[in-house]
């Protein structure tokens, strides 16, 4: 039995090995892993109107249920100057896993891509409460807090920035 037990042991972390660390919060998939399956339903946590600060400045994103193979989020970054950046987000299944496609644009609604470009991320990680898509880890708080890292890179230097949300109360 001991040999058995140990055996299951040793195969474990390979099964769970999936993603690595890249920084504190956030995840890159491990050479030659696949991606995890999931579903909509494992990113129904983000439905709701949130608010926050990010980069000094304060947010609102709102994501809506799932529907039609996907859900939609929407992002605003703002402060007393007005609108910094705006953020078009689509969530779908795609290859048996979360696709992430993000759109940037400026204030006066220029996109930051390209027509035909965006930015595409896949799911690496999925943990009951939290989705880790490579340069942005989602983590679920509680039914009011998100806690969200987004990777950044300056050089060789890679580092994470923190996205503080609070559900929004209704009005």
């Amino acid at each position: 039995m001991f040999v058995r037990s140990s055996l299951i042991l040793l195969l474990l972390p390979a099964t769970l090995s999936a993603a690595e660390l890249q920084t504190e919060h956030t995840y890159r998939l491990a050479d030659g892993e696949q991606h995890p399956a999931a579903t909509l339903d494992d990113a129904n946590w983000l439905v709701g109107s949130w608010v926050g600060t990010a980069f000094g400045e304060r947010f609102e994103e709102v994501w809506n249920p799932p529907s039609a193979g996907s859900m939609v989020g929407m992002f605003k970054l703002f402060g007393d100057d007005g609108v910094a950046m705006y953020e078009l987000m689509v969530m779908t299944v795609e290859d048996g896993t979360l696709s992430l496609k993000i759109r940037h644009f400026n204030p006066d609604f220029t996109a930051w891509e390209d027509k035909t470009e965006d930015v595409t991320l896949q799911l690496v990680k999925k943990e009951d409460n939290a989705l880790h898509f490579g340069m942005v880890s989602f983590y679920r708080r509680n039914d009011d807090r998100i806690d969200a890292y987004i990777l950044f890179r300056d050089g060789d230097e890679v580092f994470e920035r923190l996205i503080a949300y609070e559900r929004r109360e209704s009005p």
